[in-house]
């Protein structure tokens, strides 16, 4: 069965960096067998009814400003694959998950920035990306992943992209180290995933040392719940990388199985 996957996405830039991560995010594809397509949940997709893209091939989304010139040149034309869409839509349904579907809108960074480094064939493998919903319950957010779970058997992969320490307004810009906050939160975070406590990473706002800091916002959490719900049939879980850029963001990537 095809694992899910959580990946941090950093800033726009990653897909123009060379450091650890992004050396593993490019090495990842010819470490795993090549998945039928791809479901991709990006914290930078933000609507209150979960939506399925079903198009036929994505626009790219320029969503951040400021950063390097060649940024908004780069492409990641992919093609959706409207009938997995649909399957997706039929399993929310048989989860009393309401959606929608959406035909227009193209992949933000939080999607093409990882997926150029994964896969920098856009026309390789189908995507079909979804949204995420801030005013959910942690517990459906995880539902969420769980109800999507059986596209593992058809070599389906489900990558949940965001980040767990994501505060913009604490990164310490000329920091080569890692900031004792937020490494203590990831630490936490680890312990509770690999013993798939969800009971405590539901209520990691009241539980997690320095969650706040963390997470000020959940949009870039949520994919990572969400990654873990795609797993829960097995509840096994592996750290496959971590590293941090500017003190305190938190590159990471989870492995399901």
């Amino acid at each position: 069965m095809m694992p899910a996957y959580f990946f941090a996405h950093g800033a726009p830039s990653l897909v123009l960096e060379q450091h650890a991560y992004t050396d593993f995010i490019k090495q990842f594809a010819g470490s795993t067998r090549k998945p039928k397509a791809i479901v991709l949940f990006s914290a930078h997709w933000e609507q209150t009814t979960q939506t399925i893209s079903k198009v036929e091939t994505y626009d790219t989304i320029y969503d951040f400003s400021g950063f390097q010139d060649e940024l908004y040149s780069i492409t990641y034309p992919a093609h959706g694959n409207p009938n997995l869409s649909e399957y997706i839509g039929a399993l929310f349904a048989k989860h009393g998950i309401p959606s929608q579907f959406d035909d227009n809108r193209g992949l933000d960074h939080g999607a093409w920035a990882v997926l150029k480094l994964l896969y920098p064939d856009a026309g390789e493998i189908p995507v079909v990306a979804l949204s995420v919903n801030r005013h959910l319950t942690n517990e459906q957010q995880y539902a969420i992943g769980s109800a999507l779970a059986e596209l593992r058997e058809q070599d389906v992969l489900i990558i949940g992209s965001g980040g767990t320490v994501h505060n913009l307004r604490r990164l310490n810009w000329g920091s080569d180290g890692v900031d004792p906050w937020a490494g203590e939160f990831d630490n936490w975070l680890q312990s509770k995933i690999e013993a798939w406590d969800t009971d405590a990473l539901f209520d990691y706002r009241s539980q997690a040392p320095f969650a706040q800091e963390a997470v000020p916002t959940n949009e870039h959490f949520i994919p990572l719940l969400i990654a873990m719900g795609a797993g829960s049939k097995n509840r096994t879980a592996k750290l496959l990388h971590r590293s941090y850029q500017f003190g305190n963001l938190s590159l990471s990537c989870w492995q399901f199985d």
